[in-house]
């Protein structure tokens, strides 16, 4: 899996209330919590993410509440990749289960600037900047990358039994 991003900074302890703020909790709907992602922490970010965007923070990304709308929310907005030094370990998971990518190196999260063009190879775990700069974070695991290419868990799921139903 490789794609191509512009950078959106953050800094550390960024928790799923900065993610997506609690007051918006009252749907369900991906559209509207993707419109007000990241809000409090850059209240501009939901007007000049673009699809195919990067987001680089630091450690202990995500920490906070246990809800999936933060990460759907960052996925619904455009984001294709969100690198940090560490993130909280049950945002780490949701991601993956809705199908958002997620790299930890904290080499790259401290390294790279807002502005920049990142190029990533998830299977690799490479990481290049547009400035010529690599990074080496730990391979997304080919089953991680099918969740991811799926657009998460659930449609993992449904594809299996569908394959199971076709040989049946």
């Amino acid at each position: 899996m490789k794609l191509e991003g512009k950078v959106h900074k953050f800094g550390e302890d960024i928790n799923t209330d900065e993610i997506i703020p609690a007051r918006y909790l009252n749907t369900s709907d991906a559209g509207e919590l993707a419109a007000h992602v990241m809000e409090d922490a850059d209240p501009d970010f939901p007007a000049k993410v673009r699809p195919g965007d990067i987001m680089v923070a630091g450690r202990n990304f995500g920490c906070g509440s246990s809800r999936e709308h933060a990460p759907l929310a960052i996925k619904t907005a455009g984001v294709a990749c969100v690198i940090a030094e560490s993130f909280a370990r049950i945002f780490y998971r949701n991601a993956f289960n809705i199908g958002l990518l997620i790299m930890e190196c904290p080499e790259a999260a401290r390294g790279i600037a807002a502005g920049e063009t990142v190029g990533i190879d998830a299977g690799a775990g490479r990481i290049t900047t547009s400035g010529g700069h690599v990074y080496q974070a730990k391979p997304i695991p080919p089953f991680m990358q099918e969740l991811v290419a799926r657009g998460g868990l659930m449609p993992w799921v449904k594809a299996q039994m569908e394959k199971k139903q076709a040989v049946a």
